[in-house]
């Protein structure tokens, strides 16, 4: 392909090819409407745990279980994933597949590391701190918060994988576009949830 059909096909492709068809549009809204009923989801979560969480049993108590150092790390890799998949959306509307491939593939590397450590977390509470998901309503309330986030970022990062794997195999078109924005707006999502645990759950047990 000559330079001057290059940049023809580069001024093609829309700045947004997420929102350059009806479907992908449709897409976008009906997405926002599934976040919203997982919004509700894990209000209801929130709410469950709140009204538990000094429901110990004589168990260990957030304060003496919790260990912020861990968990902060496991923050902060959570949080700079959510960038990453902001570089990868910008590299999308530039029409630059193969950043936008890296930076879906950062984001995943890093989405695993957030999964390593909580899984760690959670291992060094049942193995040392005798904290199981039976130990109490407390213990209950929290591995089901804690742990249902989770599930979704394992879910995040196998739609991101195979999203990669399409973009390899098809590329980037007004087709895959709204696939890759989508999962952007999952990932934000979730990101934004663990804020949410981070303050609630974590926080507010080490103070509170």
């Amino acid at each position: 392909m000559t330079t001057a059909h290059a940049e023809a096909s580069k001024e093609e492709f829309p700045h947004e090819p997420e929102k350059a068809t009806l479907e992908g549009r449709n897409k976008v809204l009906a997405f926002w409407l599934f976040l919203a009923g997982e919004a509700v989801l894990f209000g209801t979560l929130f709410a469950t745990f709140l009204a538990l969480r000094n429901q110990t049993n004589e168990g260990p108590s957030a304060n003496e279980l919790f260990h912020l150092p861990l968990v902060a790390a496991a923050t902060f890799i959570l949080l700079v994933s959510s960038l990453t998949s902001v570089f990868a959306i910008q590299a999308m509307h530039r029409n630059r597949p193969a950043v936008l491939r890296n930076w879906l593939l950062v984001t995943v590397v890093l989405g695993l590391g957030f999964l390593i450590l909580e899984i760690y977390e959670f291992t060094q509470y049942v193995r040392h701190e005798d904290f199981g998901m039976t130990t109490s309503a407390f213990s209950s309330a929290f591995y089901t918060l804690v742990g249902f986030h989770g599930a979704h970022v394992a879910f995040g990062i196998a739609w991101i994988s195979i999203l990669i794997g399409q973009l390899m195999r098809k590329g980037l078109t007004v087709v895959t576009a709204p696939k890759v924005y989508v999962s952007a707006m999952y990932w934000h999502f979730i990101d934004v949830v663990w804020v949410f645990i981070f303050t609630v759950v974590y926080l507010l047990g080490k103070v509170g």
